[in-house]
């Protein structure tokens, strides 16, 4: 006979209803995080997901998952129970927060995964089994009850004719008088399932907007169905908060009582766990729903709180830092209105990050006395722990600047520079400098200018003119449609030099390696899992929706005698490797005149591993192909793109058109910043090099290039 209770490290696990069998599982994968939590700690996580680039253990391991609690205001001293625990992602981020916490689950390889990884914590007592034969026993006193990717299960739960009615009524016989029910759940309306994302449970397209079929192993809900449930239960304090991009990797949080701006959301087109389509802007479609108030219905996933809402309504998690600089900014508001914005650190090395803040609002707030920039005000709490500043009323500059850029107001947006050049140089000559000026951190509110966020504020005198330049750098970088802006002009008034330009772009780069520390962003992790966001060549494609597309997507047109178009165009299936690496297997159409493969929609540099035309390389047979890109050569076998659209232009002699060909090329592509690109490509260059390709007899040299062996990074 199984005994009931069992220790691992200080957690308890009880199996007094485990049926001896796991009906839910993800097969040999949770064998394999098994071994990762009781080989190492939770310190180490992060470099396993970066080495290991498996989306089962990026998802089960990552910090970022505990975000959509980590939010709630919690005293440490609340009973909690966690319904669906599994491997412990929102487990460890709860017993840190609370007094007790209670996990209910089916699995107990999952239990097991739990426990370990949070074996440090005395307060996690995990059931292992169906919560219906669990239930029971529960004690009925919880603050709170948490369902994070649960309460769409239901019908697996519970089994009846209303399971989420049911399921409701259930818990709330464990919930004390003001007491709250957290869930998280995908959104069946949110825009990115329209956009292109399958659905997170049965993977297949559009099925939660199409309606579920009745055997469906989970069904997501709208804003108003579940809205429906709740009344139907005569629920009526209940509050909607809105994580983005969604509740599984959330870096923002929004609430009613805080939308989004139009400009806010970043793009989405990362999706871990699945490959993805791209069938509109996600982005642009937001910004024009969030102008017309829907966002709430259109939003990607939905975090409701049944009771009493928080004191908290919005909050940005700045976790993709390193350990120092590790962040989370709220905003709050009290019973009177008033709104509040605090800073809190999400690691123990970030407290004192934190508390630099105050001093860097006395610095700048004498630097700036009597001049034209406001300093919201920050004040410490009585830990040392958080800090507090007024809530400044206002539009963004950036936002400001938008509309002039959009309008093609150049003047009022030159006005609205030359004003932000003119503040920002009073009390130039002083030892303190805000070196995250930008635009997006100042709100303007009639001719009072707030300074909102000042966190990498030096103790030392950077030129007004260095602090401008990246302003606009930044603004440029937030959004692809802000690259219209030619910023030569701004940086002929600003009085800088190539050189200068040159020098302030690898101090930025050198600064975001400063504050992202050595771990990989979410975006490279992306990459390394090898999904892919795509557009159907059926779609008729805007430039502006290309560019929104993995920058590492290859697409490959032919010439077979009207030109280049979409229509005779494909993506290709290979994908690049983790050293940017690809070979491409190119079947000629008959009669195919020419080629033209774009390697990346970014700036960047490509290098011509090897090239050959039937399976001989290029060079040893007489030549067939002629090969032009629209960018710079920049040596034997390596061309600088500085523009989005790339391209290598590869002509086919008359004497094979007929013929049935394969092209194979093997190239390298490294993606650049498009200011380094258009700046390395301006300097470098007084006159066009030549191209190697264009003479015969240097098909024999480029050839010795491309057959050299290659040594340090791009080695295997």
């Amino acid at each position: 006979m199984q005994q009931e209770l069992f220790k691992i490290g200080e957690v308890t696990l009880n199996f007094k209803h485990y049926s001896g069998m796991d009906l839910y599982s993800d097969g040999e994968v949770e064998d394999e995080i098994l071994g990762i939590v009781r080989a190492h700690g939770p310190e180490e996580y992060q470099a396993i997901i970066e080495k290991e680039k498996s989306w089962p253990v990026f998802y089960h391991l990552s910090r970022e998952r505990g975000n959509i609690v980590e939010w709630i205001p919690m005293k440490g001293t609340e009973r909690v129970l966690e319904v669906g625990s599994g491997c412990g992602a929102i487990t460890g981020t709860l017993a840190a927060k609370a007094g007790e916490v209670t996990c209910v689950d089916l699995s107990r390889k999952r239990s097991e995964i739990n426990a370990v990884r949070n074996s440090r914590c005395p307060n996690v007592t995990i059931h292992v089994g169906n919560f219906r034969d669990i239930e029971p026993d529960l004690q009925t006193n919880f603050d709170y009850i948490f369902l994070i990717g649960v309460f769409e299960y239901a019908q697996g739960y519970i089994g009846t004719d209303q399971p989420y009615e049911n399921f409701l009524k259930m818990l709330f016989k464990h919930l004390t008088p003001g007491g709250r029910i957290v869930i998280a759940i995908e959104n069946r309306l949110g825009l990115k399932y329209f956009a292109g994302c399958a659905e997170d449970h049965l993977g297949t397209l559009f099925s939660g907007i199409q309606g579920y079929r009745p055997d469906s192993v989970a069904a997501t809900h709208s804003r108003s169905g579940l809205i429906r449930i709740l009344k139907s239960l005569g629920i009526r304090n209940y509050h909607f908060y809105y994580p983005y991009p969604d509740y599984k990797f959330m870096n923002l949080l929004y609430s009613d009582q805080y939308l989004p701006r139009a400009s806010d959301l970043l793009d989405n087109v990362y999706n871990y766990d699945m490959d993805r389509l791209i069938l509109f802007n996600e982005k642009r479609a937001y910004e024009g729903l969030i102008r017309d108030g829907l966002y709430p219905i259109f939003a990607n996933s939905f975090e409701l709180v049944i009771g009493p809402g928080f004191s908290t309504i919005f909050s940005k998690y700045s976790g993709d830092r390193a350990e120092p600089f590790r962040i989370r900014t709220d905003i709050t508001i009290d019973a009177a209105g008033r709104r509040t914005v605090e800073k809190h650190p999400l690691s123990e090395q970030a407290v004192g990050h934190i508390r630099e803040m105050r001093s860097a609002y006395t610095a700048l707030s004498n630097r700036f006395r009597g001049g034209d920039l406001e300093i919201s005000e920050c004040q410490l709490d009585t830990t040392g722990r958080i800090a507090r500043f007024s809530f400044a009323a206002g539009i963004p500059l950036s936002e400001l600047l938008d509309y002039c850029l959009f309008k093609d107001d150049m003047d009022n947006f030159h006005r609205l520079f030359d004003e932000y050049l003119r503040r920002i140089r009073y009390g130039e000559e002083e030892e303190v400098s805000d070196f995250d000026l930008i635009f997006s951190n100042i709100m303007v509110n009639g001719p009072i200018w707030t300074v909102i966020d000042y966190e990498w504020t030096w103790g030392k005198r950077i030129p007004a003119r260095d602090i401008a330049f990246r302003a606009l750098y930044c603004y440029r970088l937030e959004d692809k449609k802000r690259r219209i802006l030619d910023p030569r002009s701004f940086y002929q008034q600003l009085e800088l030099s190539k050189e200068d330009v040159d020098r302030l772009i690898a101090e930025e780069a050198g600064f975001q390696k400063y504050v992202t520390g050595e771990h990989q962003s979410l975006v490279e992790i992306w990459r390394g899992i090898g999904r892919r966001a795509s557009v159907p060549k059926e779609l008729e494609v805007e430039t502006e929706t290309l560019q929104e597309r993995d920058p590492l997507t290859v697409q490959v047109y032919s010439d077979i005698g009207e030109g280049f178009s979409e229509d005779n165009s494909y993506f290709a299936q290979e994908r690049y490797d983790r050293h940017h690496s690809i070979t491409l297997e190119i079947d000629l159409l008959p009669g195919t005149r020419a080629l033209r493969v774009d390697p990346s929609f970014s700036p960047c540099i490509v290098t011509l591993k090897d090239i050959r035309w039937n399976g001989v390389p290029v060079g040893e047979r007489a030549p067939v192909i002629t090969i032009h890109p629209n960018g710079r050569w920049i040596g034997a076998d390596s061309v600088l793109f500085s523009m989005d659209d790339p391209g290598i232009e590869i002509g086919v002699a008359v004497a094979e058109r007929e013929n049935k060909n394969h092209l194979t090329i093997t190239m390298t592509t490294a993606l650049l910043p498009a200011e380094v690109a258009e700046s390395v490509s301006n300097g470098l260059f007084a006159a066009e090099p030549e191209n190697p390709f264009e003479a015969p007899e240097n098909h024999g040299k480029l050839l010795a290039k491309l057959k050299r062996p290659r040594r340090g990074n791009h080695e295997e």
